[in-house]
C-alpha cells in the first residue's frame, strides 16, 4: 500500500483527535459497549466471557493468535512512518487487551466472535488469516467492514466491529498511558499534547504550536508522587 494512503489514514486519526482534544485522555467509550449489548441476539449475552485460562494466551485477555490479529490491524488503521509513531508504537493492542481484561469485559465475547468473522472473512476472500495478508489486502478487508460489504458478520456486525476497532485504536494512541497504550507518550507527542504540566508559561499559552518541552507527564507520574514516602 503507497505511503499517501498510510499517511493520508495517519492524518485522518490525528485530526479526528486534536479535534476532540477534551476526549484525548479518556478512556472508555460507552457508546461501543451499550451498542455491543443490544445488538446480541436473542439468548446471547454480551458479557458471557472466555477466562484466560480457558483461551491459554499470554496476554491478560486475549490469545496469542487474536493478539496478533489486533496488533495488525490496528497497525493498518494507523500506520507508523519514520518519526511518526503508529499504533504497534504506541502498544495500542496492549491497551486493548487490558481493557478487555477490565473496563470493557463486557465485551470479551463481543471481540472473539468479530476476531472469528474476520479471519473467516479473509480466509474465503484472500485463502488466509488476516495477519498473514499483504497490507493492500489488508486495507481491502478493512475497506469492505467499514462499508458494510465483508460477508459473515452477524454479530457484530463488520460495520460494528470495525467502528469498534477504530474507536479503541483511537483510545490507545490517545488515552494517558496509565491504560496501558500511548507508550512512552507516543500518541501525545505526534499531535503536540503536553500531559499534565505544573505550569505553562506566557508564551506557551500564546504559542499555536505543538507543545514539545520535556516532560509530559501522565496519571502514572501523579499516582507515584501521591504515595506517602517511608520514614526511617
Amino acid at each position: 500500500m503507497s505511503n499517501d494512503h498510510d499517511g493520508a489514514r495517519r492524518a485522518f486519526l490525528v485530526g479526528t483527535a486534536v479535534g476532540a482534544a477534551g476526549a484525548v485522555a479518556s478512556v472508555a467509550t460507552v457508546t461501543d459497549a451499550q451498542a455491543a449489548k443490544s445488538n446480541a441476539p436473542h439468548g446471547h449475552t454480551a458479557g458471557s466471557t472466555v477466562t484466560h485460562d480457558q483461551m491459554g494466551g499470554h496476554g491478560a485477555f486475549l490469545n496469542d493468535d487474536d493478539l496478533a490479529t489486533i496488533v495488525a490491524y490496528t497497525e493498518r488503521l494507523m500506520p507508523g512512518a519514520p518519526g511518526k509513531p503508529g499504533a504497534k508504537d504506541a502498544g495500542v493492542a496492549n491497551y486493548i487487551d487490558l481493557a478487555l481484561a477490565g473496563a470493557y469485559g463486557d465485551l470479551g465475547d463481543y471481540y472473539r466472535r468479530g476476531l472469528t468473522a474476520l479471519d473467516a472473512y479473509c480466509e474465503g476472500t484472500f485463502r488466509d488469516k488476516f495477519v498473514y495478508l499483504k497490507p493492500a489486502q489488508q486495507d481491502e478487508v478493512i475497506a469492505a467492514m467499514e462499508n458494510g460489504k465483508a460477508t459473515g458478520f452477524t454479530w457484530p456486525t463488520a460495520q460494528s466491529f470495525f467502528n469498534t476497532l477504530r474507536t479503541h485504536t483511537m483510545e490507545g494512541m490517545f488515552s494517558d498511558p496509565i491504560y496501558g497504550g500511548n507508550k512512552d507518550f507516543a500518541g501525545w507527542s505526534l499531535v503536540g499534547f503536553p500531559g499534565a504540566q505544573p505550569t505553562f508559561t506566557t508564551a506557551d499559552m500564546q504559542s499555536s504550536k505543538p507543545f514539545t518541552r520535556a516532560p509530559i507527564v501522565g496519571l502514572q507520574h501523579s499516582v507515584k508522587a501521591s504515595k506517602p514516602t517511608k520514614r526511617g
